[in-house]
């Protein structure tokens, strides 16, 4: 792993908001996306997960949602419009010239993978990582419970779930201000649009993950979906080798 392999680059969304992303390997490509609180350091390079799919040919892309990482986060509510990451995405994806590639992502940055599968993305093959069908067709929920986290912060008992998602928080350096906007960026995707979804779809998910609804079911509702278990819940599923093995064996089939 070089320097440069790991050092932001950067590039203007579609609205100028500046939008970092990091690569690592070489080969064909495929963009990861991170989940919510996290940023590419952390969900994909940290564990090893982006090293175990360049190790099977691969160029690895991996942006900064708006409002995490090293990609802007502005405080006003106009520069999160609804669909802003999605659009973020594909924006990163015209500006790279991607046209034969793969996508996926984990939790925020699954579904934010779907919004961009029903607006005109075309990767070969998908990752949906993290991500139950509810977390995708009723966005409000896990939606409502990070902005109960975001704004009572330092209020929950030790121990509990709010208070994990806060220490989670702290140890990636979050804006709160920014990653609150955020939320209002979600939009559902209906079971229609998810059944127009025709290319493979690995959906992985921790066997004690159930935060976004049932994985299982949201492989069922893919056409060409595939379910499999990694060890661990939402949180640890990101630290356990065996996420990056079964993104990687899948991709490199």
């Amino acid at each position: 792993m070089t320097r440069n392999e790991v050092e932001p680059h950067f590039f203007e969304s579609f609205d100028g908001a500046r939008i970092a992303w990091r690569e690592l390997g070489g080969g064909r490509p495929v963009v990861l996306i991170h989940g919510y609180f996290s940023d590419a350091k952390t969900n994909w390079l940290r564990y090893g997960h982006a090293a175990a799919v360049a190790a099977k040919g691969f160029r690895v892309i991996m942006p900064d949602l708006r409002g995490h990482g090293d990609s802007a986060k502005p405080h006003d509510a106009a520069s999160y419009p609804a669909d802003a990451l999605m659009r973020d995405g594909l924006a990163l994806v015209a500006h790279l010239g991607l046209s034969d590639y793969d996508l996926g992502g984990y939790s925020l940055g699954a579904r934010t993978t779907v919004r961009m599968l029903a607006n005109g993305a075309t990767p070969k093959r998908v990752v949906l990582s993290g991500m139950g069908l509810a977390g995708i067709t009723s966005t409000a929920g896990r939606g409502g419970y990070f902005r109960n986290v975001l704004t009572n912060l330092g209020t929950f008992e030790r121990g509990s779930r709010e208070w994990l998602t806060e220490a989670f928080l702290k140890t990636t350096k979050g804006d709160p201000e920014a990653l609150l906007r955020v939320l209002d960026t979600f939009v559902d995707t209906p079971r229609e649009a998810l059944a127009a979804i025709t290319q493979p779809v690995l959906v992985v998910s921790g066997v004690e993950d159930d935060d976004n609804g049932s994985a299982a079911d949201l492989a069922a509702a893919l056409p060409a979906g595939k379910y499999a278990e990694v060890p661990g819940n939402h949180m640890s599923a990101v630290t356990k080798p065996e996420l990056g093995e079964a993104i990687a064996a899948f991709l490199a089939r």
